[in-house]
């Protein structure tokens, strides 16, 4: 693997910090200015709305410029972003450090994947994509846990200068390790549209929100089924967390491994284990050590659907691939949204803690479902194609008889 991917997964390590890190330190973040927790919670949602709307906003914007030079520019702007939060006078401008961060989050990772999977061989390119991300996975083990135990012992706005520093070196990175490729010649904004034309690319987007989704419905809401249901304490959430970030980076390795081989067959296995397992956690929710056990398999079986989806569209979108392989990202943190709304909605019915689960079973099982009918549609697409080939070729000329 070409070292300009090492540059690509510190940068995702530093964005994957700062996207979870606040969810350990809202209480800090809360009482420095002085609001209640859910108000706090803002700095979560706006981050995501801000994923969702600054991928396509920034990936147009940068049509103009070359790849790299993209991403140099993503990076300084996390960078910004992350100084506004750290050095944030009141709440108002916190929001909007987080919301300038998270401009980003998934350009950087959409026009990543397509510099990745350019720096290598075509059958390489899903493991070059899993390698980029799994910066953002091993921030789950590593950055999250060391971000919050920073902001907690030293103060929160230290973890964020903290971040900001991982920026720069991940702007110095791509600055230094990531080949100058052209920009692509006659690729425009029309081009880059006509991908959402195609019927593959939208499937795989919504596999993309209902999938990572479902991993989202139960980890959204972790701390209250793991302290209530199965009975640990609250300080060995974190420690449940840094196995489900484990189990991140496994999946995320193998999906990459595999969907360089079997793509669609890997997006099956999966997408089924990931709704068996989501449904085996309502009851092994009750029991510690099967409990632990669960959370791995969700983050390993959930990550690796990444690789995956991400290549799909890639593949899908060939020839404009780059607004579309940023809008995917995007997907992820609007099912994100959808998932953990959702699992709030049964919480509120009176369903129990455990009640998410089924949720995110139900939208793992009809991204499989789509998964499905996706394959179906390429294959008949593929046999018209071949029927309309076969009917405008040119009839074999007769051999004529041999004269005696």
């Amino acid at each position: 693997m070409p070292l300009a991917l090492l540059a690509l997964a510190i940068g995702a390590f530093g964005i994957g910090t700062t996207e979870f890190v606040i969810m350990g330190l809202l209480p800090e973040v809360a009482a420095d200015f002085q609001v209640s927790i859910p108000t706090a919670g803002f700095l979560v949602t706006g981050y995501a709305l801000g994923v969702v709307l600054g991928a396509p906003l920034m990936t147009v914007l940068g049509t103009r410029v070359t790849r790299k030079r993209m991403l140099m520019l993503l990076m300084g702007l996390f960078v910004v972003g992350n100084v506004v939060s750290a050095v944030a006078p009141v709440f108002g401008v916190m929001v909007a450090g987080r919301v300038i961060a998270s401009l980003a989050h998934g350009a950087f990772f959409g026009i990543g994947s397509v510099v990745a999977a350019d720096l290598v061989a075509p059958q390489k390119k899903a493991g070059a994509i899993a390698m980029m991300f799994t910066g953002l996975t091993v921030a789950n083990v590593v950055g999250v846990p060391l971000g919050t135990y920073i902001g907690q012992s030293v103060g929160w706005r230290t973890t964020f200068f903290v971040v900001a520093a991982l920026g720069v070196i991940g702007l110095l990175g791509v600055a230094r390790l990531v080949p100058e490729q052209p920009r692509p010649e006659g690729v425009r904004l029309r081009h880059e549209l006509a991908a959402f034309r195609n019927v593959q690319v939208l499937l795989a987007m919504a596999m993309t929100v209902l999938g990572f989704g479902g991993v989202f419905a139960a980890i959204t809401y972790i701390t209250p089924m793991m302290t209530e249901i199965a009975g640990y304490s609250a300080s060995s959430v974190t420690w449940l967390l840094v196995l489900f970030g484990l189990g991140m980076v496994g999946g995320n390795l193998l999906g990459g491994k595999f969907a360089d081989r079997h793509l669609m067959p890997m997006l099956y296995v999966s997408l089924g284990a990931l709704a068996v397992v989501l449904a085996l956690f309502t009851l092994t929710a009750h029991n510690k050590i099967a409990a632990a056990v669960t959370i791995v398999l969700i983050g390993g079986l959930g990550f690796a659907t990444v690789p995956p989806l991400q290549k799909r569209v890639l593949d899908q979108a060939a020839g404009a691939p780059t607004l579309a392989s940023a809008v995917n990202i995007g997907a992820f943190n609007l099912g994100n949204a959808l998932s953990a709304w959702l699992g709030g909605l049964v919480i509120a019915a009176g369903l129990g803690y455990t009640a998410p689960n089924w949720v995110g079973a139900a939208l793992a099982a009809s991204a499989l479902v789509l998964a499905v009918v996706s394959s179906a549609l390429e294959r008949r697409s593929k046999v018209s194609r071949g029927r309309l080939v076969a009917q405008h070729s040119p009839e074999p000329l007769a051999t004529p008889a041999p004269q005696r």
